[in-house]
């Protein structure tokens, strides 16, 4: 005798719910009941309401800033697993904390790593995120870890851009790998900047590895944050000669002066996905979705079907 499968549903932490919603629709459900309650002081309560007893939960929630983001998706979990829910999987579009990947001077803690052990510690069966910072962070689990690609949206996008003498760039040596596998499949030129540091978001030299004389470049990185970097590296491209720089990023984290600086920039285009919504508005930022890709995978999670032809890098 089958023993039939556990039903799914679907639940949002309240800073995700603006791309749950697209992902459920696609998925063809609708997302589940739950309520967060909010104290005086600031703590805050979530519950569901409706049973979970015996289903998988999925709890889509992107941890990024405030913390109070990364603790409604840890007492989700918590609620979840204590109402006696089959499986709960986090789905985490923009994981927080991603940076902190290891120990980069003395006495600092390693938080991508703490961050793990929270969402361990809080009963999560499986996890789904997209584009670590660092891919080793899937290590830091001992569950399940369905670690997606923006590039099923990316790649795809640059190829309708149908530019000529295209040159895919990474906008410091870390980022080389991923601007390889782009180039490789987009069968185009690749570049690499070296920046300098002096402390941390500022970048002191820039210099440019590779021909961009004359050139159409796409600068590829995982996240902009204060756009210091991005907007440096444009300028110093155009001044050496590119036709037009464009950037591609999976998470808009954006903060400080990012629009601003995005705006004034010689960046022709800057285009990221909806894992983080923006908080502020450039005519030159274009964001596509990756609701779609996220219901394929969570599908074919659930029905225990191979994910990998749903990547392309």
């Amino acid at each position: 005798m089958t023993t039939p499968k556990a039903p799914i549903k679907f639940f949002s932490g309240e800073a995700t719910k603006y791309l749950a919603e697209k992902i459920v629709k696609h998925y063809g459900a609708e997302l589940g009941k739950s309520t967060l309650m909010k104290f005086s002081d600031g703590e805050f309560q979530p519950s569901f309401d409706e049973s979970v007893r015996g289903t998988n939960v999925f709890i889509i929630q992107s941890t990024f800033p405030p913390t109070d983001n990364l603790m409604e998706l840890l007492l989700m979990i918590d609620a979840a697993k204590r109402a006696s829910a089959y499986k709960v999987i986090a789905v985490i579009p923009y994981f927080g904390f991603a940076r902190q990947d290891r120990k980069d001077k003395p006495r600092v803690s390693i938080g991508a790593k703490l961050v793990a052990d929270l969402l361990s510690a809080a009963g999560v069966d499986r996890i789904m995120t997209m584009d670590l910072h660092a891919d080793q962070i899937q290590g830091f689990f001992n569950v399940p870890v369905d670690h997606l690609y923006a590039s099923s949206v990316f790649i795809p996008y640059i190829k309708e851009l149908g530019l000529d003498n295209m040159v895919i760039a990474s906008p410091d040596m870390g980022g080389s790998k991923r601007a390889n596998a782009y180039s490789r499949i987009l069968k185009s030129e690749m570049a690499i900047c070296y920046k300098h540091r002096e402390k941390a978001n500022e970048v002191s030299e820039i210099r440019i590895i590779g021909n961009i004389k004359g050139k159409n470049v796409i600068i590829l990185d995982d996240m902009i944050d204060t756009a210091g970097t991005i907007t440096k590296v444009a300028e110093k491209m155009m001044n050496e000669g590119a036709q037009s720089v464009r950037a591609i990023a999976t998470h808009p984290v954006l903060s400080g002066d990012a629009y601003e600086r995005i705006k004034k920039s010689a960046l022709a285009e800057v285009v990221v996905t909806d894992t983080i919504p923006l908080i502020g508005e450039c005519d030159k930022i274009k964001v596509l979705t990756v609701s779609k890709l996220f219901a394929e995978v969570i599908n074919k999670v659930y029905n225990f079907m191979s994910i990998s032809s749903s990547f392309i890098i």
